[in-house]
């Protein structure tokens, strides 16, 4: 039976991917506008949205495998989208450790971490499988046959950094800070913690409306995110942002460039 809610969700995942991707691609071409520090948290934001779209690309093809009523095809794509999604935790932990710590041997032996994590992650979900797909008119959905796998997710993968992005939400909120730069810092992480956290609520989604919501926010999340990182010309105007890109500073730097250890 073809279920043409099946075709909506999938078109929600191609716009998921390429969108993201395309969001990575920006990113990349400015660069050369970044100074030298900020460059290593600008390219593990690069990565961070790659991930994204390297998860929900497959996941769209997926959806319509699911639509034709190819369970092979829908489970073996399950799979591969899995393989992203599992370290799409490390360049989020690196870039927070990055911009608050200001090294690049922090954020590399934090993200060394959160691959570990990943590959476990992996390896119980592959090892134990996947039961399902339950096909309804809106969603194809599997569930993870492995405590391990989920617990580690929840907790590692999950919980963890996103504990990270309020911590350095909060520090970047209690410095007096002009609104332009609050704009250039908080909104950006709010965005990646909406995709971050939806992306999880996909994942564990037992119901077809929690899926397709699930990744319908992702959407708004990932378009959020590109008007964090260049704003419309009436923001530009209204918070005195002169440039595009956005140049990410660590905690220390803030503190210099604004007279804040006082």
């Amino acid at each position: 039976m073809m279920n043409t809610g099946l075709l909506l969700n999938s078109a929600i995942c191609f716009a998921i991917g390429i969108s993201s991707m395309a969001f990575a691609w920006v990113l990349l071409g400015s660069s050369k506008q970044h100074s030298d520090n900020s460059k290593p948290a600008l390219y593990s934001l690069v990565v961070f949205w790659t991930i994204v779209g390297l998860t929900y690309l497959p996941t769209s093809i997926r959806m319509l495998a699911a639509y034709f009523g190819n369970q092979e095809i829908d489970a073996i794509l399950y799979f591969i989208s899995a393989i992203p999604f599992a370290f799409v935790a490390v360049p989020l932990a690196f870039f927070i450790i990055y911009i608050v710590v200001g090294t690049r041997k922090a954020g590399e032996y934090t993200a060394l971490f959160f691959t570990i994590l990943g590959a476990l992650y992996l390896a119980f979900l592959y090892q134990s499988g996947i039961v399902g797909p339950a096909v309804t008119e809106w969603a194809s959905i599997f569930s993870i046959n492995s405590d391990i796998a989920i617990h580690i997710y929840l907790i590692g993968l999950f919980v963890v950094p996103t504990s990270m992005i309020i911590g350095l939400l909060t520090l970047i909120l209690l410095q007096r800070l002009p609104k332009r730069i609050r704009y250039r810092t908080a909104l950006p992480l709010v965005a990646i913690s909406f995709v971050f956290d939806f992306m999880l609520t996909d994942v564990i989604a037992i119901l077809d409306f929690m899926q397709i919501f699930s990744r319908l926010f992702i959407l708004i999340g990932t378009i959020l995110a590109y008007l964090a990182y260049f704003p419309p010309m009436t923001v530009q105007e209204k918070l005195g942002i002169q440039k595009y890109c956005v140049d990410m500073y660590t905690i220390e730097e803030l503190e210099e460039k604004f007279d804040l250890k006082s």
